[in-house]
């Protein structure tokens, strides 16, 4: 458990009986012009796959943030990180972000890579949790309007 902005938030494992959750919270956080959300089968197929785990942040026994993670051998990938916008700026993401962190180091992980949509705020987020700039995947993001937007790659040493 992390305390933060006088609120104690705790990181739990979930599982697929959690897509609901996880549903409600990216659609809330994930602006759909940006094509950055997932659908529920495609969390629920993943998290069927051996080396990944979701984290769940709740308060008050509330989901308001989550991550999900894959590990292979000594490398992992955040592959979405989601806190309900009514949450924001509280320490959610950085205590989902440290949870990560920790879980990926127990598993022995020396590697953790993310990507992110470029101009999104929580690039700030990663930045102070020692990930950098390693790459830039050019319309890698396509809107419902076929707009597209760059990603960029980051890593971390653990």
């Amino acid at each position: 458990m992390t305390t933060t902005a006088a609120r104690t938030v705790e990181l739990v494992r979930g599982d697929a009986r959690d897509a609901d959750a996880v549903d409600a919270v990216m659609a809330a956080a994930f602006d759909p012009r940006y094509g950055e959300a997932w659908t529920r089968n495609q969390c629920i197929g993943i998290l069927a796959m051996p080396g990944v785990w979701l984290t769940l942040a709740k308060v008050d026994g509330a989901t308001v943030g989550f991550a999900l993670t894959r590990a292979i051998m000594d490398e992992a990938e955040l592959l979405l990180i989601a806190v309900a916008p009514g949450q924001r700026r509280g320490g959610i993401g950085a205590a989902l972000l440290r949870g990560v962190i920790a879980e990926a180091q127990g598993r022995g992980v020396r590697q953790l890579h993310l990507e992110v949509r470029a101009n999104n705020p929580a690039i700030a987020l990663y930045a102070a949790h020692g990930f950098a700039a390693v790459g830039v995947r050019r319309g890698y993001y396509r809107a419902r309007t076929g707009e597209t937007f760059d990603a960029h790659t980051y890593a971390r040493a653990l």
